[in-house]
């Protein structure tokens, strides 16, 4: 009877001691003052808004950059381990498609957004609007006009239009989405013949991300380049040779995101971080010094952003872009190795 006390004893310690160091693991996991971050914004975007970040919740930030394909690829491989807390970056419409990777958060700063920018979905909070443009090197150009999308099959720029593989650069994809809807005058599969003309005048030739286009045209590799707003005006601002086209045939102005991806083991410092890429301070600095719109209706448009009353702005179907990504990016592919 006594050993039989004992051992219940003994079990009861155990269980007793096995509770508290769950607790306590607990407890280190809610204190951790780390935070990681899968991101594909360009560095110089990157850097300005971590530091603050950093400054004012006392939180470490490792940044993992790469394209947005590949670290929604990552997201997915991981899922059982996930090694990020937060995917910054990335078109809703884009990233859609791995939205079970996301726990659901609502930002404390939701209200002040515009309505075409609620987290509808539960668990993909916005962060900037995004048009797509048509970037051009002023020193390259001549005399050849450039106001949409038509302009870019001029022979004369056959070889020198910039322009990211739509598989990897979510920038990409939403231009893929532009002209598809641009061009097949509100029907995207009227848009397919100006793709393959596009081809043609790529020389079926594609770079390997975002920053490849901005940076190629800015520095006088490519006259043209099909890309983001902010990738082009941060350059027209800075007084490179460039300017900022808006396609007369319609401009889509997306939404990218912040999301805070399931099972992540900093989850009180990923709330903080969206909470602060949403805030009027953080978004004020998003379009006084680093030329993208805000998604607050108290935050003004910055220097170098066209009003988006002067902007063609037309509209795509959200659920056939989501059922039809897939189908659209094996079509471009089959275009592609021709």
């Amino acid at each position: 009877m006594k050993k039989l006390f004992l051992f219940i004893l003994s079990l009861i310690m155990s269980i007793f001691f096995i509770g508290c160091g769950g607790e306590k693991e607990e407890a280190e996991q809610a204190n951790t003052k780390k935070l990681t971050v899968y991101c594909p914004h360009p560095l110089e975007f990157i850097d300005p808004l971590v530091k603050e970040f950093e400054v004012k919740n006392g939180v470490s930030v490792e940044v993992i950059a790469a394209g947005t394909g590949e670290l929604m690829k990552r997201i997915e491989s991981e899922k059982d381990n996930p090694l990020a807390d937060v995917l910054w970056g990335g078109t809703i419409t884009t990233v859609e498609p791995i939205k079970d990777s996301f726990l659901p958060y609502t930002s404390k700063n939701e209200e002040y957004f515009y309505d075409s920018y609620k987290n509808v979905e539960g668990n993909m909070t916005r962060f900037t609007a995004v048009p797509s443009v048509i970037m051009v090197n002023k020193n390259l150009i001549g005399d050849i006009k450039i106001e949409g999308y038509k302009d870019l099959l001029n022979p004369a720029l056959k070889g020198k239009i910039a322009f990211s593989d739509p598989a990897k650069s979510s920038s990409s994809f939403e231009h893929l989405v532009n002209m598809l809807y641009a061009m097949g005058n509100g029907n995207p599969d009227n848009g397919w013949d100006y793709v393959k003309q596009l081809m043609e005048n790529l020389n079926y030739t594609l770079l390997s991300g975002s920053s490849a286009v901005y940076k190629g045209v800015a520095d006088g590799e490519y006259t043209v380049g099909l890309t983001f707003e902010e990738g082009a005006v941060k350059y027209v601002n800075s007084d490179a040779p460039v300017e900022v086209v808006y396609m007369e045939e319609g401009v889509i102005v997306k939404p990218d995101g912040t999301y805070i991806i399931k099972n992540c083991k900093n989850l009180e410092n990923a709330k903080l971080f969206v909470d602060f890429l949403t805030s009027k301070e953080a978004q004020t600095m998003i379009t006084n010094q680093l030329n993208r719109r805000s998604i607050r209706k108290d935050v003004e448009p910055g220097k170098g952003l066209k009003r988006l009353e002067d902007i063609n702005v037309i509209e795509d179907d959200i659920e056939v872009v989501k059922s039809q990504k897939a189908v659209w990016l094996d079509k471009f592919k089959d275009i592609y190795t021709k």
